[in-house]
């Protein structure tokens, strides 16, 4: 090994070279060479020994040391000196002290050179792979250029000249194939420690490739003047992106497309002619969906907040379009503004209202034994249940084309009946199912709640205190692309997660798991985000 045979010039000269080539520190380089030096001196005094050397950064000089610990009691003499002889070559040594004894030169064998070879070779790997990681680590976000240097059971490794990395089959577009030699531009999405050695993942399927793409291509994103708000690809298909403009003389669409498209092609050809529509972000939900289910006109939206879900009607000839080719359209769109989207056609939503009549007229004619018309005259002024009718002041009732005074008190007489009814059999349901008394107390919590508890086994007011929001009104998560929902225990009670939170924090509250300091505490930190965004607008 010419590290440890090497005169004083060599040793720096081969650190440095070692340095330059491994792209490393070159104080790692001659750390590595005295921990080699190091290890095979103790092979020939002894593996206890603790032996040091030191290699000067600037001569070159090696000296060789052995480090002996200063104690009462000499129990090893290869690593421990007595307080007595330590003080005759160092009157101030105290117990704990350490003291150098220089060592002579030594000639070093070849078993003993190749171990300082394996050492050296080891710590120059450590240093160049934490060199990599710690210079990749801060890269994830970005951009990649790499030619590559072998295929492996589909996937693509590639060489980016100071790393290597990798491009799975999954994070490849459809159809596409690579050689060695080839030029490759990937998206840096995932830079992880591994024993092997850093392992730097590639994508060209990943979302935020193509809006790096575009800041590449189109100067205004990359200034800052032009923002991409959201992105959703079928890779190597169709993708969708949403963008903004923070100056109102620049079209952000155009700015996007380009002079006679070039900017746009430029993103294309590099995704294997994956098609893009760019469309405008909007602030408000319903623009924003109607922008995202371009080319396909809309009608009208219908937006449920609590479940971000909207509901668009299209022109029926307009259906196809909008749901488009095996439902991407419509699947992109949703990806896009995070929103749940069903399509409907005028004809259909049609129908489905006239059916919603018919069945709260239905519903009036059984609860109040009224006619017919009376049902229809109440479907149509916008009574949805019983309940409207029995809580409203009785003015706005008689006031209906067709109904006097005596009329108007009568159906409220008979709908509060209606409800007085329904109420005493939910308690008897409730009272069977073993549900308490004292959960009626918990604020906002209903009769016909304590039923679908009881269906539930939530039976006592500690029962309900031990829930979570999303066990009373449900969950959405993304699987496959697609949001999926899961019911809650109140599905059908139009709860929303404040409202269900609410109940529970009532019922630790009443059953003392938490206190009124700590519900209002909590009450508080929920309104802040809201004030602030109050002051900042």
């Amino acid at each position: 090994m010419v590290a440890v045979s090497a005169n004083r010039l060599e040793l720096l000269q081969i650190a440095e070279a070692v340095a330059r080539e491994k792209a490393i520190d070159r104080s790692i380089v001659i750390a590595a060479m005295e921990d080699a030096i190091a290890k095979a001196a103790r092979s020939r005094y002894g593996a206890e020994t603790d032996v040091h050397a030191e290699i000067n950064s600037r001569t070159g000089e090696l000296r060789l040391a052995r480090h002996l610990l200063v104690v009462e009691t000499v129990e090893n003499p290869s690593n421990q000196i007595s307080l007595e002889d330590a003080r005759r070559r160092n009157p101030a040594a105290q117990v704990g002290d350490t003291i150098a004894d220089a060592l002579p030169p030594l000639e070093y064998g070849r078993i003993a050179a190749q171990s300082a070879k394996q050492v050296i070779v080891q710590k120059v790997r450590e240093a160049e792979r934490d060199r990599q990681y710690q210079e990749y680590k801060d890269r994830i976000g970005d951009i990649v250029n790499g030619i590559v240097k072998r295929v492996e059971y589909g996937s693509v490794v590639v060489d980016l000249g100071r790393g290597e990395a990798i491009v799975r089959r999954d994070e490849m577009l459809p159809r596409e194939v690579f050689r060695n030699g080839d030029r490759v531009r990937a998206y840096i999405y995932d830079v992880r420690r591994e024993p092997r050695g850093p392992q730097i993942f590639l994508s060209r399927t990943h979302p935020q490739f193509m809006a790096k793409l575009f800041a590449q291509e189109v100067p205004e994103i990359y200034d800052g003047i032009v923002e991409v708000r959201a992105v959703a690809r079928d890779p190597g298909s169709r993708a969708k992106i949403a963008v903004i403009s923070r100056d109102s003389s620049v079209d952000p669409v155009g700015a996007c497309v380009g002079m006679r498209g070039s900017r746009v092609q430029a993103v294309v050809n590099e995704l294997q002619g994956e098609k893009i529509d760019i469309i405008p972000w909007s602030p408000d939900i319903a623009t924003f969906v109607v922008n995202a289910l371009a080319p396909a006109e809309v009608a009208k939206v219908v937006l449920d907040e609590d479940r971000e879900r909207i509901e668009v009607v299209v022109p029926d000839q307009q259906l196809s379009l909008a749901i488009g080719r095996r439902g991407q359209n419509v699947r992109l769109a949703s990806q896009l503004t995070g929103w749940d989207i069903d399509i409907l056609t005028e004809q259909e939503e049609s129908e489905r209202r006239q059916a919603e009549f018919e069945n709260r007229t239905r519903m009036f004619m059984e609860a109040l034994n009224v006619d017919e018309v009376v049902g229809q005259l109440l479907a149509s002024e916008g009574f949805n249940s019983v309940e409207d009718l029995a809580l409203i002041d009785l003015r706005e009732i008689s006031s209906i084309e067709g109904f006097d005074e005596e009329t108007a008190e009568e159906l409220q007489t008979r709908a509060r009946d209606y409800l007085a009814q329904l109420e005493a059999e939910l308690d008897a349901k409730r009272i069977e199912l073993g549900v308490e008394d004292d959960l009626r107390e918990v604020p906002g919590v209903t009769t016909r709640m304590m039923v679908k508890f009881g269906e539930n086994d939530i039976k006592t007011v500690e029962d309900l205190a031990g829930c979570a929001t999303d066990d009373l009104v449900g969950w959405t998560e993304r699987k496959d692309g697609e949001n999926v929902r899961h019911a809650g225990i109140l599905d059908g009670f139009e709860l929303t997660h404040e409202e269900a939170d609410a109940l529970i924090m009532q019922a630790r509250l009443k059953v003392g798991w938490i206190t009124e300091a700590d519900l209002a505490r909590k009450e508080a930190d929920a309104e802040a985000p809201a004030e602030t965004t109050e002051a900042s607008a």
